[in-house]
């Protein structure tokens, strides 16, 4: 396989590293975790003008006609940043879905807002006893003369509180963990009946949980086939698992190397910590972990991209060894630093948050296992 990127893929990745470098420095980013609403409005809205929102959609749509590998190129530089704009939840997650399976006319009251930046989506699928498993959907929609009423909640929705919609999974067939059965609608936040709670993470981004008391649903708010969501919800989950696993390889690289630069400057016995053997070796384990993520990062969203026969046993096998290498990488990286590590004035204890919150984000490092086994 060829993991060389493209001349086009480079230069945006030099483009988004500059503004990564220029606008993302700690103290920048703790002023605007604290900011309403938990991201830079400047910030998306320059997003927006170099194209990046296009990136994912076809030129039909309005985009660029990219695919996975760009998404990744995008997203790894953002972990290197810990960017807070929302673009897993609008364009990777809500886009994801409506690009699949959104009708003609959906696509031309929603696609040209959402690149454009002026409207954001977001994805609701996952329920309070809904663990990792996307097909284990107990919110029901209640067949009318006109369409469906939901009643229930969704929980952890990505940015859910900035969103102008949310695409939400619903049963209106079948068993609570039968993948088929499953439907998909786009619904406007403003909905009567829709109340959105927001709440900050730790890891200093925004999620949401939306209560549905007798939301309506019309015909035209359904997103393709009636029982047939499933796929399209699976391969957009998908999608977000390479994307945070792009933003996790991003987020391991900034932390060997401050870790690396550490033991270099810091002194113990009129030494360098890199003089100690011991933490030569722990510097070349770190190395070889996010080595070993970023390699089968490439693997899975090659494959993913182009529909090989292995690309799900391969996302399955990224997320668990992400969800591994996180604790490895961002555990040493703060003891090696001593109490600084998780101090507020350090980045290191910010990265390693981020990566905790991956590790559980679309199913935890022992669910992926099971799954890969299966």
């Amino acid at each position: 396989m060829n993991f060389e990127l493209s001349e086009e893929q480079q230069l945006v990745s030099d483009s988004i590293e500059r503004f990564v470098l220029d606008n993302y420095d700690l103290e920048s980013r703790v002023a605007i975790v604290k900011q309403t609403p938990g991201f830079s409005l400047d910030y998306w809205k320059t997003m927006s003008e170099l194209g990046w929102f296009g990136l994912p959609f076809s030129e039909e749509d309005g985009g660029f006609g990219g695919d996975q590998l760009d998404t990744m190129v995008l997203m790894e530089q953002f972990g290197k940043g810990l960017v807070l704009e929302p673009f897993l939840a609008s364009i990777v997650l809500g886009g994801g879905v409506l690009k699949r399976t959104a009708s003609e006319t959906q696509r031309k009251a929603w696609m040209e807002s959402v690149i454009d930046g002026s409207k954001q989506l977001a994805l609701a699928y996952a329920e309070p006893e809904s663990g990792f498993e996307p097909h284990n959907v107990a919110f029901a929609g209640t067949k009318t003369d006109d369409g469906y009423t939901l009643t229930g909640t969704k929980c952890m929705v990505l940015h859910g509180k900035t969103a102008d919609a949310f695409v939400v999974s619903f049963r209106t067939s079948g068993g609570v963990v039968d993948q088929s059965g499953i439907s998909l609608a786009l619904i406007p936040a403003d909905r009567e009946g829709l109340t959105v709670q927001g709440f900050p993470t730790v890891d200093g981004l925004q999620s949401s949980e939306l209560t549905f008391e007798r939301v309506t649903v019309t015909a035209d708010d359904l997103l393709g086939e009636i029982d047939n969501g499933f796929a399209p919800l699976n391969a957009v989950i998908n999608d977000g698992i390479l994307a945070v696993a792009a933003e996790a390889v991003g987020a391991m690289e900034i932390l060997y190397k401050d870790t690396v630069d550490y033991t270099q400057a810091r002194e113990q016995f009129d030494h360098p910590l890199s003089d100690f053997q011991v933490l030569q070796h722990r510097m070349v384990e770190m190395f070889m972990e996010y080595e070993q993520c970023k390699s089968l990062l490439f693997r899975a969203t090659m494959e993913v991209a182009a529909g090989g026969d292995d690309a799900q046993r391969c996302v399955h096998a990224l997320k668990h060894l992400i969800g591994k290498a996180a604790f490895f990488v961002g555990e040493n990286a703060v003891q090696t630093h001593g109490g600084m590590g998780v101090t507020e004035e350090l980045r290191v204890g910010h990265y390693f948050k981020r990566l905790l919150v991956i590790e559980a984000q679309f199913g935890n490092t022992d669910y992926h296992l099971d799954q890969f086994s299966a």
